[in-house]
């Protein structure tokens, strides 16, 4: 909102308001305004110019832009959904605490038309050789991963294997620091618009945000650092950290191992800071208790066993969103010809401007994870986006969450 002697001369949403001090800190001092984050208001003490309001204008129109995801936008139970976001935003900022999966979740599914890579997919080690064994490790071992007749014991301890063995390569493969350098720079991974803007949306209101990943944080950190250039000081990753020697150069692992099956609160004693700098200490790692006594939690992933991250963590509310990639979507109303015929027609509820709206959609899925499955999904989470959406939905979500308007 933009006041001038107390009294609204133009309305924005918070989201739009944030972005609209992120444009006016490259301004020149001059301008008489006054930001205040919590509630969102810029204050003058002069009257707003038309430039000004142009501005707004042009910031408003694009967020309608970013923000029309009601056709990639999915909910099981959207009064479910929306009572969770009233008791999150009524606990306030302080309780709340962010869990994201790492690839597929916070990056693309698809960069420049193509499959997207993930941080484990990028690593070329510098040796054809190791990279082979890996490559043939990962094609024994992924069908093993995904595989319904496996019993969760012995799928565990297949999947400590799988990473023990694949770690052990890349030690005695002579993996090199500079060698990920060059694999994240030559990389087809990419986060998806909005991640940046979400990150720091929660910096400025000190809500943590944690990083599962059963991959490797020394490669994420590095893609952070080349595809974002620059590092949150709220933003913690728990995944396997490496230890190089004087020479850059892998020498052993750090802690315990995490693998796809224990990404979890149970592992947040691995849990450290994005380094600035390849070579920086963890430093201090003392505010894991708080980081438990937030209660509230928003859970962003990809896939069904991300749900899982939050095992260990005694919350009171739990709002999971799911990122799901479908081949073809072709949404139309309840009596639309063509659509009555076909064995994937379903029935879901789609959020269109904060209101529910049932729409019959025949979905066609990709065929590269069995768990691409929009009835497990829409059952699993509370909010599904489909289609490689952009996090401008959660962005909103998270706004929601955080406003203090009722």
């Amino acid at each position: 909102m933009i006041l001038y002697n107390s009294s609204p001369v133009f309305m924005l949403s918070q989201m739009s308001c944030y972005r609209l001090q992120n444009i006016l800190t490259a301004l020149p001092s001059c301008i008489n305004i006054a930001y205040s984050p919590q509630p969102c208001y810029f204050t003058f003490t002069s009257p707003p110019s038309n430039n000004f309001r142009a501005l707004c204008y042009q910031v408003k129109k694009m967020e309608a832009g970013h923000h029309d995801l009601s056709k990639v936008t999915v909910a099981g139970d959207p009064q479910l959904l929306q009572k969770k976001i009233d008791a999150v935003r009524l606990a306030g900022p302080s309780k709340l605490q962010v869990i994201a999966d790492f690839d597929g979740t916070l990056t693309k599914y698809f960069v420049n038309g193509r499959r997207g890579q993930s941080s484990h997919g990028i690593l070329k080690q510098g040796n054809a050789e190791y990279d082979d064994k890996r490559q043939a490790l990962y094609e024994y071992y992924h069908p093993l991963e995904f595989s319904p007749t496996i019993p969760i014991q012995e799928k565990t301890k297949l999947m400590e294997d799988w990473w023990g063995k694949t770690h052990n390569l890349l030690i005695e493969g002579g993996l090199t620091y500079d060698a990920i350098k060059e694999s994240v720079s030559s990389s087809a991974i990419a986060f998806r618009d909005g991640v940046v803007e979400l990150f720091e949306f929660l910096e400025e209101r000190d809500i943590p945000v944690l990083i599962f990943s059963a991959g490797l944080a020394d490669i994420i950190e590095e893609v952070l650092r080349q595809k974002v250039h620059r590092s949150f000081k709220n933003v913690k990753i728990v995944s396997n950290r490496m230890v190089f020697d004087n020479d850059g150069r892998l020498i052993s692992f750090k802690g315990k191992l995490i693998h796809s099956l224990n990404k979890n609160e149970h592992a947040l004693e691995m849990a450290a800071p994005v380094h600035e700098h390849f070579g920086d200490g963890d430093g201090p790692v003392n505010d894991n208790v708080s980081v438990k006594e937030r209660t509230n939690v928003l859970l962003l992933g990809d896939h069904l066993g991300d749900l899982g991250m939050s095992d260990g963590l005694d919350y009171e509310t739990r709002i999971s969103a799911g990122f799901l990639q479908v081949k073809n979507c072709t949404i139309g109303t309840q009596n639309s010809a063509g659509y009555l015929d076909t064995s994937l027609l379903m029935e879901v509820h789609f959020i269109v401007n904060g209101s529910c709206v049932r729409r019959v959609v025949d979905f066609q899925y990709w065929n590269d994870n069995i768990e691409n499955n929009l009835v497990n999904y829409r059952k699993a989470f509370d909010v599904v986006y489909l289609n490689d959406a952009p996090m401008w939905g959660v962005v909103k979500l998270v706004s929601q969450m955080c406003s203090t308007v009722n």
